[in-house]
C-alpha cells in the first residue's frame, strides 16, 4: 500500500523572495504571491507534526469557497496550478480578522461560550440573555472580530476597532456586511452537505486599486468549526459534545506528554495519531466539496515544480 508523502516545505529560489508562514510557504512577486499550503500541522505557536495531505486540503477546499462565494466579494485567487498551489492578487492584510459564530460554543479564551461562562454579557454590539446553554444556537450570527498581535488574538468590538483607528467605520461596515453574507453562504451549503458552519473567521485586505478583498483562506477546517448536522442536535440535548470535526486529540496528547510550549525538543507525534488526523481532513474535504484528495504516489514537490511552470508558460 502506498503512503502518502508529506509536504514539509519548499524552497523554490525561482519563485522570488521566500516567506514562512505556520502552514504555507509564501513567494513574493511585483504582482502577485505564491502561495504553497505544505502539510505542516502547527500549535503551541510551533510545529507538532506533519500530516500527509493537509495542505492540499487547505488549499482545494479554499478553492471550491473562494469560487462559491465570488459572487459576493471578489477574492485573491489568479489561479490554482497545483492542488498545494494558489497564485494570488497582492493585497494589503486588513489589522482585524472577521470572525463570525453561530453558536455559543468555544473552549478558547476568546470563545464566546468562555466569556458568557464568566458572566460576560454586553459583547460590545449584542448582548446574550441569562440562561443559555453551550452550544445553544444563537438568536442570529454573531459579529465579533479580534485582533491579529504577535502573541495572541485579542477580542475587540467594532467600537474599538473605530476608536483604537484599527479601521475607519465605513470600511468596517463593509467588512461586517461581507462577512454576515459569506457566513450565511458558507451555512447555507455547509447544510446541503450535512454539516453546521457553526463559527469561522475570514481575513480581508486591499489591492492594488483599494477594492476590498477576501484573502487567506476561507471555510478550512483550520478556520471553521464544522458539526455533523444529523446528530448534534439530539447530542446537545442530551448535554453531550456535537459531532464535529477534531483536531484537538492531538494537541492534548502533547499537553499529556510534554510542554509543549516550554520544551525545546518535542516528542514525535504517534504515526496512528497522525494518520487518523489525516483521514479527517480527507474526510471532511470529500464531505464539503465532494472531490477527493490526490493519489499517493506522487512526488509532490515536482508536481509542483512541473505545475508551476506549465502555468508560467501560458501567463507568458
Amino acid at each position: 500500500m502506498l503512503v502518502k508523502q508529506t509536504l514539509r516545505g519548499t524552497d523554490f529560489p525561482e519563485l522570488g523572495e521566500r516567506l514562512e508562514g505556520k502552514v504555507r510557504d509564501i513567494y513574493l512577486r511585483q504582482h502577485d504571491v505564491v502561495l504553497v499550503a505544505t502539510d505542516r500541522h502547527s500549535s503551541f505557536d510551533r510545529i507538532i507534526a506533519y500530516v500527509p495531505g493537509k495542505g492540499e486540503v487547505l488549499n482545494r477546499l479554499s478553492a471550491y469557497w473562494f469560487e462559491q462565494t465570488g459572487d459576493i466579494i471578489p477574492n485573491h485567487v489568479l489561479a490554482v496550478p497545483d492542488p498545494n498551489v494558489t497564485i494570488a492578487r497582492r493585497c494589503t492584510p486588513l489589522p482585524i480578522e472577521a470572525v463570525m459564530r453561530g453558536y455559543l460554543s468555544g473552549v478558547t479564551g476568546t470563545s464566546l461560550w468562555t466569556r458568557y461562562e464568566k458572566g460576560e454579557r454586553d459583547f460590545g454590539s449584542f448582548r446574550l440573555p441569562d440562561g443559555m446553554r453551550k452550544n445553544e444556537k444563537l438568536r442570529a450570527p454573531a459579529f465579533t472580530p479580534s485582533t491579529k498581535d504577535k502573541e495572541h488574538d485579542r477580542n475587540v468590538t467594532p467600537q474599538e476597532i473605530v476608536e483604537q483607528g484599527l479601521l475607519p467605520r465605513d470600511l468596517l461596515e463593509r467588512v461586517e456586511d461581507a462577512s454576515r453574507r459569506l457566513f450565511a453562504r458558507g451555512q447555507e451549503l455547509a447544510r446541503a452537505r450535512g454539516l453546521i458552519l457553526v463559527d469561522t473567521k475570514y481575513e480581508f485586505g486591499l489591492d492594488a486599486a483599494g477594492t476590498l478583498t477576501l484573502i487567506d483562506e476561507v471555510h478550512t477546517p483550520d478556520s471553521s468549526r464544522y458539526w455533523q448536522a444529523a446528530s448534534s442536535a439530539a447530542r446537545i440535548a442530551q448535554g453531550l459534545e456535537p459531532d464535529y470535526f477534531d483536531k484537538e486529540f492531538l494537541r492534548l496528547w502533547f499537553i499529556e506528554h510534554c510542554d509543549p510550549y516550554a520544551d525545546a525538543v518535542l516528542p514525535e507525534a504517534p504515526a496512528a495519531m497522525v494518520e487518523e488526523l489525516s483521514r479527517r481532513y480527507a474526510a471532511i474535504f470529500n464531505q464539503l466539496s465532494g472531490e477527493t484528495v490526490s493519489a499517493a504516489d506522487e512526488d509532490i514537490v515536482e508536481r509542483i515544480r512541473r505545475n508551476l511552470a506549465a502555468q508560467m508558460r501560458r501567463a507568458s
